[in-house]
């Protein structure tokens, strides 16, 4: 019998991808960052109004690790990192997949700007000079990498103002079809200050009640990380939840428990900052693929 050609002719990228977790993996350690295991199968995640959980019986695969993380640094835990899978319920497409793979870290002491620096030194670590060849374009990876808040996004970009996208729940769909295309290709770029109505588990900006110390990444034209610096307040942060499932469950969709030991916790968190950076997208960057199916072993399909 014939070998599976189609898996076959995947293994050089397989073995760039086993490369890159390996730098990655380095990275951090030689930062003295602790690498953390914690459960993928969980009680309860953080509620989103766009993220669907996937049932595990009577709890949920994990969508992301950061309600565990964030206990291990209330607990007095400092830098972590986690590398792990995540499961998110009808996401496919050429960029996404219902299970991937996610790199996780979290620094105590700090804020997302930090983070922002972490992002541009973890890709010089991983590129061989300073750019990358993706679909044809030469991408500049030289920090500092240019930052752009959404105010200036939605005033260069969008087709209505930032203020009716708000109104009207248009946000998502302006920042995916308006601004997300016309961002920079040839540079990495730092979307920063959101809305406080998109905020999810990011502190307000002192300086700015409207704002969160939010941030994305986009390298490429593809949305790579989200970042923030941490709601520590427990009053604030229940008040989020319950806002989201009371939006979740208004669509009809399936009620989620509160995460209730994470938010016992939440007051001893003190300032931090953390960011999810997507692996699989990652690894399309360094591997010149425009299909996330290319750079996993298996497809859902393939199963």
């Amino acid at each position: 019998m014939e070998p599976n050609w189609q898996l076959a002719r995947k293994r050089p990228t397989l073995e760039k991808r086993a490369r890159i977790i390996q730098q990655i993996r380095a990275f951090f350690i030689e930062q003295d960052f602790l690498e953390v295991e914690t459960p993928h199968r969980i009680p309860a995640n953080a509620p989103e109004l766009h993220i669907d959980a996937i049932p595990s019986t009577d709890w949920f695969l994990q969508t992301s690790p950061e309600l565990c993380m964030k206990r291990l640094l209330a607990a007095g835990y400092d830098n972590l990192f986690q590398i792990c899978h995540c499961w998110r319920a009808g996401e496919r497409s050429n960029t996404h997949l219902p299970e991937y793979s996610m790199l996780e870290w979290y620094r105590s002491h700090c804020d997302y700007h930090q983070l922002m620096h972490d992002c541009e030194a973890l890709f010089l670590h991983l590129s061989s000079d300073q750019h990358i060849i993706w679909q044809g374009q030469t991408i500049d990876l030289s920090p500092p990498w240019p930052r752009m808040t959404v105010a200036e996004a939605f005033s260069q970009f969008g087709s209505i103002p930032l203020t009716t996208a708000l109104a009207t729940d248009e946000f998502d769909s302006v920042i995916a079809f308006d601004i997300e295309p016309k961002l920079p290709i040839n540079r990495p770029t730092f979307l920063t200050e959101y809305p406080i109505k998109h905020a999810s588990l990011a502190r307000t900006k002192p300086s700015d009640s409207l704002v969160a110390e939010r941030f994305e990444l986009y390298i490429g034209g593809l949305e790579l990380a989200n970042a923030f610096s941490e709601l520590t307040d427990p009053a604030e942060q229940q008040q989020r939840f319950a806002e989201e499932e009371t939006q979740r469950r208004n669509k009809g969709k399936i009620p989620y428990p509160s995460p209730a030991p994470f938010l016992n916790e939440l007051a001893a968190l003190s300032p931090s900052a953390g960011i999810a950076l997507g692996i699989d997208r990652l690894v399309m960057l360094f591997c010149d693929k425009n299909k996330i199916d290319e750079v996993i072993s298996f497809t859902p399909e393939q199963l």
